[in-house]
């Protein structure tokens, strides 16, 4: 008996509604998704994160600096970091982690700023070490630095805005105010999307000054006070007058700064004691020992790091003979010991990014600062007309205390004291409050007697006060007492020290390469050889690649400029001493690989000169040939590549160098040859002329080779011609002695 089959259940249709717009995939311009979605995040980044704002903190900053100051810590003693940190994510939920290194960075003992805002206690690290890490939270401890006073004086007095953290717990200033430019007297690094901010410290007095002259006088020329930058690291600053006038009025630029050092003689040792703000100890030694393997420096017999507790030190062991001074001057060139700290002074400014030069930033600051103190005189103004109030009230009771106790006792319900109190002496609300709220003992005349004496002063006070609110002198005075105090209290020598001359700088730059005899050896496939004479004594017979030839052999120095034309009209200036030394053993180096030639570009020719004389020679297809001074690939600046070598018009046959004119021979695809004397071409300055033409061509015949004639025999007397152009002699051409072809 068959089975029954089971009714398969009978699905309900979804309404149209359900499913309309199903599958379908909206269009939508990136422009607009970008807006919708990167936008915020990015303006986020900015305004919240990044960019240092006219006080000098970040968002970051300020939360751990207000945290700690809520704990009691500008005047308590020291916590443990992790305390800190844990009160911290109150205001700010990025984790602990990214936290204690804000905490670590702002702290003395990292020496990252030049006036740290964190007395710190513990292994913070230092900035001018990558290796040398911090300790766990757990094992610092940290308190407020007396400096921090200066940021939160009056913070109580409603001189800044507050609002809501994160979760709406409890309040938070946007701002700090700050009696002093902070945001000029320590460092402040950060990258936004878009944009960065980097604002590099300058020392607290010139600052405080600068700020002075210019509340005095807008016109101030700000380079009169504030020298230069003032890094927490040391070393030298390198006046360098238009490029620090350039900074201080548009905010970009950049300064070099060099590493401070003294030379030991009995140990003939350098002592390297401060480095540039930007660079590190590793970074520096990475590079001298890179360069010492490379064979650029010679002089160094040893490196070693004793940077300990007493500071930085970072020991060069030189070998003998070897001057101290040219040593560092190429130390300086070549490696992070001169380095440059680039700036970009963008602010915030009431939530927008700006860049401003100093003189526009401290005008900004002045103007925050003015409205700081507005605040905080039209606060204590306030609570000094509540006092003034007060005191007029009880004023009244003095006439007649007896009849105010009277009132008092006679009231049976206590809601109608005061009502009653401000019937019987005309007083509001207010005053009849504080009269109900005197404590019995101070119900004699004495009391009230010397409370009444204060309103005198107290409306002289709110007299002053109301001045003040009214002429803005008055508050600027008050602004530049305040920097006064600062100065006196905070104030400390540079440690940058200014070097006005920068002779020293490009002193004995050609003069550090080692010189020696070297034989330079080109192939035909493009690979390069630097050969000493010794090496080559040794072994003379040249490894290539299968196929290869020799086509170039000069004897030259080591420090010699190379000239390598390509086949697409451009040359790669190098110098051969850029090039190791090798053996006849090895390939070489592969010359378009070397100097990062364009795709599919090949070597058409290499010249060796140490002072650009004499002249180049291109020979054409089309019997053309161009004489170019070798003076035109001469630049002042230190360019690696020039296009528009030479012609694109016709094929290149040949590339032939002489120092002076020579004769030349043209071989032509018809059979015909000449010999010409160069002096008959006249020398052009324009690197692609088409030069003129040599040999008339005809039937389609091109120019096949071309040689520089060293000498001559009684055949070849026959292919010379005085004047051109000519199409040329038949004859066979054999093999020519000392012929000197690329």
């Amino acid at each position: 008996m068959a089975k029954k089959q089971k009714k398969e259940p009978k699905i309900k249709p979804i309404p149209n509604a359900y499913i309309e717009g199903a599958g379908i995939v909206v269009q939508e311009k990136i422009t607009e998704t970008l807006e919708k979605n990167y936008m915020p995040y990015a303006m986020s980044v900015i305004i919240s994160r990044a960019l240092p704002e006219i006080d000098g903190f970040k968002p970051s900053h300020r939360k751990l600096l207000y945290t700690m100051y809520k704990m009691g810590l500008l005047n308590g003693p020291k916590t443990k970091s992790a305390n800190v940190v844990g009160q911290t994510m109150r205001l700010n939920p990025h984790g602990d982690g990214a936290i204690y290194e804000t905490l670590v960075r702002l702290s003395r003992g990292n020496e990252t700023l030049l006036h740290p805002y964190i007395d710190s206690k513990g292994n913070f690290g230092k900035s001018y070490s990558r290796d040398m890490a911090y300790a766990a939270s757990r094992y610092t401890e940290v308190k407020l630095d007396p400096i921090c006073a200066e940021m939160f004086r009056d913070i109580d007095k409603d001189t800044v805005d507050f609002v809501p953290n994160y979760d709406n717990t409890m309040m938070e200033p946007t701002l700090f105010p700050a009696t002093f430019p902070s945001v000029l007297v320590n460092s402040n690094v950060g990258i936004a999307v878009s944009m960065a901010s980097s604002v590099c410290p300058f020392n607290l007095e010139e600052v405080c000054e600068t700020c002075i002259a210019l509340i005095k006088n807008p016109e101030h020329d700000v380079l009169s006070t504030l020298k230069g930058p003032d890094f927490p690291g040391g070393g030298y600053y390198i006046y360098n007058e238009p490029e620090l006038s350039k900074i201080y009025s548009t905010g970009r630029g950049s300064m070099k700064i060099r590493a401070k050092y003294n030379y030991d003689r009995e140990a003939n040792c350098i002592e390297i004691t401060e480095i540039p703000y930007s660079t590190t100890v590793e970074a520096i030694m990475d590079k001298i020992i890179e360069l010492i393997k490379l064979n650029k420096i010679r002089e160094v017999s040893y490196l070693r790091d004793e940077t300990d507790l007493s500071g930085l030190k970072l020991a060069i062991d030189l070998k003998r003979g070897t001057d101290p001074d040219k040593l560092m001057q190429k130390l300086y060139r070549l490696t992070p010991l001169q380095d440059n700290y680039s700036c970009n002074f963008n602010i915030l400014i009431a939530g927008n990014p700006k860049v401003m030069g100093v003189g526009e930033i401290l005008t900004e600051w002045t103007a925050f600062r003015k409205e700081c103190i507005k605040r905080r005189v039209y606060f204590d103004l306030n609570k000094k007309r509540e006092k003034l109030h007060l005191l007029e009230g009880l004023k009244k009771i003095l006439l007649d205390i007896d009849k105010a106790i009277s009132i008092i006792r006679g009231t049976k319900e206590e809601a109608e004291v005061i009502p009653n109190l401000m019937i019987g002496f005309g007083i509001d609300e207010i005053q009849a409050e504080y009269v109900a709220e005197i404590k019995l003992r101070h119900l004699n005349e004495e009391y009230i007697l010397n409370r009444v004496k204060e309103t005198d002063q107290l409306r002289d006070e709110i007299a002053q006060m109301e001045g003040i609110l009214s002429d803005s002198k008055k508050i600027e005075k008050i602004i530049i007492s305040e920097l006064r105090d600062v100065i006196k209290k905070y104030g400390k020598p540079r440690i940058t020290e200014i070097i006005y001359d920068d002779i020293t700088e490009t002193e004995d730059v050609e003069d550090d390469t080692p010189d020696y005899p070297v034989n330079l050896f080109m192939s035909q496939s493009g690979y390069f050889k630097k050969i000493t004479p010794q090496s080559l004594r040794m072994s003379s017979d040249q490894k290539l690649k299968e196929g290869d030839v020799i086509i170039k052999h000069i004897e030259a120095t080591n420090k010699t400029d190379l000239l390598f034309f390509s086949n697409m009209q451009q040359v790669y200036k190098t110098k051969a001493s850029s090039f190791d030394d090798t053996k006849a053993s090895v390939l070489g180096d592969y010359v378009p690989a070397r100097l990062s030639f364009d795709q599919d570009e090949l070597v058409s020719a290499m010249i060796a000169t140490t002072d650009y004389s004499g002249f180049v020679f291109f020979v054409f297809e089309n019997g053309k040939v161009a004489k170019v001074p070798l003076k035109e690939y001469e630049t002042k600046t230190n360019r690696k590549k020039l296009s528009k070598a030479y012609s694109a018009k016709s094929p290149l046959v040949a590339v032939l160098f002489s120092q002076d004119n020579c004769d030349i021979m043209l071989s032509a695809s018809n059979g015909k040859s000449l010999i010409f004397d160069t002096g008959l071409v006249l020398p052009k300055t324009t690197r692609d002329t088409q030069g003129v033409q040599v040999m008339t061509l005809r039937s389609g015949a091109v120019i096949e080779k071309a040689f520089i004639i060293d000498g001559e025999d009684e055949e070849l007397k026959k292919f010379r011609v005085k004047s051109i152009p000519v199409a040329g002699f038949l004859g066979k051409n054999k093999s020519i002695p000392g012929q000197l072809e690329f």
